[in-house]
């Protein structure tokens, strides 16, 4: 391969991550190696260090601005498209889904998304709005494909269990081996003081490829449209993606006495369910999400939201969420503290 060639793959292979200070200074790196003996071939034995130095800090300067420019001027939809994988998802189902929207009276893109999902019922439902304000639409469920480990919460590496709980999205993967990935932020301050201390696992995603031995999948086509729907609504600001797993749907009572039935002497599997259940419960009676926080030894605990205005916008954003991850408060004096 040439060496403008390989430029371009670097370049476009690579960009649709967010960029960081290390990551632009190995791409300057690399095309310095690249360029510079084009600019200079033999003049390095003529010329004087002094001047070659400083054509080197120019030359430098200008990939500089030149590789900032391109990387942090793009929105993240923009850097996403930059993956093959993905823009061919896009071309296909954006349009789609933007019908769909319009057919349910929903506006399309949404700013914020909450996904819910069912490990026994198999399914994984996509609740959307446009303003913080606002209640959650159901827009769509989509049919889990494949399944692995048994009812309850996921505990240590290697136990094939679906996490149980409160979770956001916090990897977009268009490059996965499994078509395209949403990674959750497992194993939470709750996963790591309830299971192994060493060893809870990691790499839980919802992705596509139709296999799995422990996350949620789906098939291809349907990974495309959650995928869609995730980018649109990071792009327009909702950094923190709610996601909430639950062992079965309460709402179904088969599903709630097979959970009964195969659980009866796990007692703590039962007191963990109650906590979902209630957070289940909040958001079925008034479609907004409740406020989730721990106590200090890990056990979640659900707090209604009330409704208020300065609440929701916390909500919406998914503060809540952010602060499960990092600012818990085991007093639970404070639940709209704010995450910076």
């Amino acid at each position: 391969m040439n060496k403008p060639a390989f430029i371009k793959q670097y370049i476009g292979t690579t960009f649709y991550k967010t960029p960081d200070i290390g990551f632009l200074l190995l791409i300057i790196k690399k095309v310095q190696a690249i360029f510079f003996p084009y600019f200079y071939g033999n003049f390095y034995k003529r010329k004087s260090l002094k001047r070659i130095m400083i054509k080197k800090v120019l030359l430098t300067s200008v990939l500089c601005g030149l590789v900032y420019s391109m990387s942090f001027g793009q929105s993240f939809l923009q850097q996403q498209l930059q993956n093959p994988v993905f823009q061919e998802a896009y071309q296909q189902k954006d349009s789609v889904l933007k019908r769909e929207f319009e057919a349910k009276g929903l506006t399309y893109p949404s700013r914020f998304i909450y996904f819910r999902s069912f490990k026994y019922d198999s399914r994984l439902e996509v609740w959307v709005k446009n303003n913080p304000t606002d209640t959650f639409k159901l827009f769509k469920s989509y049919r889990i494909c494949a399944l692995s480990g048994a009812l309850g919460p996921k505990r240590q590496e290697g136990d094939y269990q679906v996490p149980e709980g409160f979770y956001y999205i916090n990897k977009f993967v268009p490059g996965s081996i499994y078509h395209l990935a949403l990674g959750l932020n497992y194993p939470n301050f709750s996963d790591r003081s309830n299971g192994d201390k060493l060893n809870p696992g990691s790499g839980i995603y919802i992705h596509g490829s139709c296999v799995t031995v422990g996350c949620i999948p789906l098939t291809d086509p349907k990974m495309d449209e959650v995928y869609i729907l995730a980018v649109h609504a990071r792009n327009l600001g909702q950094n923190y993606i709610p996601v909430h797993i639950f062992p079965v749907d309460f709402n179904n009572n088969r599903s709630v006495a097979y959970m009964d039935k195969s659980n009866a002497d796990d007692k703590a599997n039962q007191q963990f369910w109650g906590k979902l259940k209630k957070a289940f419960d909040d958001f079925n009676a008034t479609h907004r999400l409740p406020v989730i926080l721990f106590d200090q030894n890990g056990r979640y605990v659900v707090k209604e939201n009330n409704s208020s205005e300065e609440l929701d916008k916390h909500i919406a954003a998914g503060w809540s969420l952010k602060m499960l991850e990092e600012h818990h408060d085991p007093t639970l004096q404070s639940p709209l503290q704010s995450p910076q």
